[in-house]
């Protein structure tokens, strides 16, 4: 029986079912192309990866020299995630829990990379809020959208955008302690999506200033 008291547990499950269905129709998926470009220029530290599913990002960062720690809801995701990691001989800190959820180190991280996340909005801003915390003070938050979402397509595979938070939400959070680039519509080498729908990101790069 779900706990209606804890919206990780029921997050978890919806999670769970959708990699479970997941996992035999997606395959052995690539980096994304924008991580590779935008942290391929920075010096190795420590890394976040939000929302990290299964796997791709966080064993790439491992292996170009991160100390990586890489965050999801779904345990069945990071099972995945962590076989792919013992293939490419190389260790990720998996950790199975929401955001706002996390236990932040005191230093935060020098990268925090969510792509495509899934999270959730609140009158509050609690997803904002906690993605902005766990920049280290120099470090860069790197967020990637899909651009262009048709949203009754989106809704029939399960997705109501007005849910989440959106490209538009996290830009309008950075403030004067960031130096923010922001690159709408940038056109993807390779079309993501089960029905390869997604042609188009929405990037945003946030330098922490202070």
């Amino acid at each position: 029986m779900t706990d209606s008291s804890n919206p990780g547990v029921a997050l978890a499950e919806e999670w769970d079912q959708r990699y479970t269905t997941w996992a035999d129709q997606v395959p052995d998926s690539a980096p994304n192309e924008v991580l590779i470009g935008h942290a391929g220029a920075l010096d190795a530290g420590a890394a976040l990866d939000i929302g990290c599913g299964m796997g791709a990002d966080a064993v790439w960062l491992a292996t170009a020299g991160w100390t990586v720690t890489a965050l999801d809801v779904s345990q069945v995701a990071l099972d995945h995630a962590a076989a792919r990691a013992s293939r490419a001989g190389v260790r990720v800190d998996w950790v199975c829990t929401r955001l706002e959820d996390f236990s932040l180190p005191p230093t935060g991280f020098d990268l925090v990379t969510a792509h495509y996340p899934a999270l959730r909005s609140s009158p509050g801003r609690d997803a904002e809020r906690a993605l902005l915390a766990t920049v280290a003070p120099g470090g860069t938050l790197l967020v990637v959208h899909h651009a262009d979402v048709e949203v009754e397509r989106a809704k029939a595979h399960g997705f109501d955008p007005a849910d989440y938070v959106l490209h538009d939400d996290i830009v309008a959070v950075l403030g004067e302690d960031w130096d923010v680039t922001v690159e709408k519509r940038r056109a993807r080498d390779v079309p993501a999506g089960l029905d390869g729908q997604h042609t188009h990101d929405d990037v945003v790069r946030a330098r922490r200033l202070r």
